[in-house]
């Protein structure tokens, strides 16, 4: 009697800490909606991880008040579903046609629909601990889709090289609250709740060592990228210092030294004009008989003379 006692105290006392570690979870996309609503833009967020999530709140909602004596479940629960409607009613403010038009579909079938069809399916249609089971068993697969649901940008993430729209902070603490739930579930003897926090934290895991292995790897390719730039400028200004003709580069110079080069050519002809004063003029007989003998003098010799 004493062992069972030590157990439920256990049980409680890692269901506070997952619930304190969940409200955390909930919280951490915080700064990403902060972000979403200070550029008005959802960028390249996706809106399937909160609309998953919520769908897992609410059939676990559900699943602890048909089972009874989950008051720990209920309470982080009812907290998930409110805080996941709010993101959710974010993005689709400010999401582009398109994703917000996908996004309300995916809402209304599966967050209402499906859930409306599960809630009267197992109302109607199991009683007693086979509708908990039941019920148990659909919060697994979901549940597991939860801590899954951040992995559809891990392509994008292999592919960019780049962590930007993949969080830490949500993996850190979704891997943190897999633990206290798993023994949670195992002190309350409840495998319905220990057995896809096992997947949580492995998933968990993962993601967050994809974060390790990529989170440099933006910051090397920008400095990779400057290195040339820099060359090529280096070079243009070399040339400047010797050259009397410049030739049009891709890299466009600073505006002083572009013109100081284009100012070059000019003093340089200026000079010369001024050293041979004579060597331009014709006699004006010359140019008389020049203009009666060959009427296709060009314009540059005309403003020349």
């Amino acid at each position: 009697m004493a062992i069972m006692f030590d157990h439920h105290q256990w049980g409680v006392a890692f269901g506070i800490l997952g619930n304190i570690i969940s409200f955390l979870v909930y919280l951490a996309p915080v700064p990403t909606f902060y972000r979403i609503y200070r550029k008005k833009s959802t960028e390249s967020f996706q809106s399937l991880p909160y609309l998953v999530a919520l769908f897992s709140a609410m059939m676990w909602f559900y699943y602890a008040l048909v089972k009874q004596n989950a008051f720990l479940l209920v309470t982080i629960n009812c907290f998930g579903c409110v805080i996941e409607t709010i993101y959710i009613i974010l993005f689709i403010t400010y999401a582009p046609k398109g994703s917000r038009n996908s996004t309300v579909k995916l809402f209304v079938s599966m967050n209402v629909g499906v859930f409306s069809l599960i809630l009267l399916l197992t109302h109607f249609l199991a009683t007693g601990s086979t509708r908990i089971l039941i019920l148990g068993w659909i919060c697994v697969a979901f549940s597991v889709s939860v801590f899954a649901a951040p992995l559809s940008i891990v392509a994008q993430v292999i592919r960019t090289k780049s962590v930007e729209f993949m969080p830490f902070n949500l993996s850190f603490f979704l891997t943190l609250s897999a633990i206290m739930w798993f023994t949670y579930g195992l002190f309350q003897k409840d495998i319905c709740v220990a057995l896809p926090n096992i997947v949580g934290f492995l998933l968990g895991l993962t993601q967050m060592l994809l974060y390790v292995i990529y989170k440099n790897a933006n910051k090397v390719i920008i400095e990779e990228k400057k290195l040339p730039e820099a060359q090529l400028k280096s070079i243009v200004v070399l040339s400047n210092l010797g050259a009397s003709e410049v030739y049009p580069v891709d890299i466009h110079p600073d505006d002083a030294d572009a013109n100081d080069v284009n100012q070059g050519p000019k003093e340089n002809h200026q000079e010369t004009d001024q050293r041979n004063p004579k060597s331009l003029e014709v006699p004006s007989g010359l140019q008389l008989q020049q203009h009666n003998d060959n009427n296709n003098t060009d314009d540059g010799c005309a403003v020349a003379v």
